[in-house]
């Protein structure tokens, strides 16, 4: 008979293959959360296949839908929808009261979420230079206002180039491009970096005449694999990206400030799209937090009108 070994309680079963997962663990006496009953309507059976996800049957209709819902991997499966006809090894994913508040979709104004599929994407951050000091010596109002003028003018340039801002954060904002291949999204991210250069530009008179400052902006473009999901307490999820990549992208972001830039990529990044932009610097820095050193380029324009390239 196929063995199910569990990964947190260190016990191995014996399962039929005409019974579910759930079942099995049930029978045995494993405790297994199931909030719907077994009937697919939430996720609280949830396991990850660590081994043997060749053993598990196909999806039916029932756990395809809610996997389609959630976007999960092929390695999460509804134990109480799964047979298997081989030995695996699995991970429960909803132990407790807490985690079955996080993962159950059926309560009132439940919004579906991401249960974290693992991306390839281009990150961007941008950053208002100097604003802090700048909003010190201006009323309450006027700086939510500065700020606000500042993202209309350049946030739809993320999105006409393929990307979507992910989060706010003061006078800086996180950006994403994931159009499927790492090729593309860096050709977007360039796109859109320069243009929202060209949109800071056509801002200084406003700046200059109602603040007497000049405006200015810091980019930073990595590309990498992030973990894409939904996170916080129910009710105020929120969908974003984690990883090492995305504290990259922040880090060549910063190096600005100290190489007196606008407009840095990685290496990654650079690989990419070398052909078709122009590069004034290349420069070994150290990033905090990391070990070693990252050579990183400094973005001035393109080898070749946008409009070609967006027809790539």
């Amino acid at each position: 008979m196929p063995q199910i070994f569990y990964f947190s309680a260190n016990r191995t079963v014996e399962a039929t293959t005409t019974e579910t997962i759930l079942h099995a663990s049930l029978r045995s006496g494993i405790p297994h959360t199931h909030e719907c009953g077994g009937e697919a309507r939430c996720s609280t059976c949830r396991v990850v296949i660590l081994d043997g996800l060749e053993h598990c049957e196909a999806r039916n209709a029932k756990e395809q839908s809610m996997a389609e819902r959630l976007h999960f991997g092929p390695e999460i499966r509804l134990a109480c929808q799964t047979r298997i006809s081989g030995d695996i090894k699995l991970r429960r994913l909803v132990l407790d009261s807490d985690d079955v508040l996080i993962t159950d979709q059926r309560g009132a104004g439940a919004t579906p979420g991401i249960a974290g599929q693992e991306k390839t994407v281009a990150i961007m951050f941008v950053d208002v230079r100097g604003f802090t000091t700048f909003a010190e010596a201006l009323p309450a109002y006027d700086v939510i206002h500065a700020l606000n003028r500042i993202f209309c003018s350049i946030g739809p340039a993320i999105a006409r180039h393929g990307g979507h801002i992910d989060n706010y954060m003061g006078d800086g904002l996180m950006a994403l491009f994931d159009a499927g291949s790492a090729a593309t999204t860096a050709v977007q991210a360039i796109n859109s970096g320069l243009e929202m250069l060209d949109a800071v530009e056509k801002l200084q008179p406003y700046f200059h005449d109602n603040y007497g400052k000049a405006l200015r902006i810091g980019i930073g473009v990595h590309c990498g694999d992030v973990v894409i999901g939904s996170i916080g307490a129910p009710g105020t999820k929120r969908t974003t990206a984690i990883g090492d990549a995305v504290n990259r992208a922040s880090r060549i972001e910063s190096a600005n400030k100290f190489l007196v830039s606008s407009f840095l990529i990685s290496d990654d990044v650079y690989a990419h799209v070398k052909d078709i932009v122009l590069a004034s610097r290349h420069e070994g820095v150290r990033l905090p937090g990391k070990l070693g050193t990252y050579t990183l380029h400094e973005v001035t324009g393109l080898r070749q009108p946008l409009d070609d390239l967006q027809r790539r």
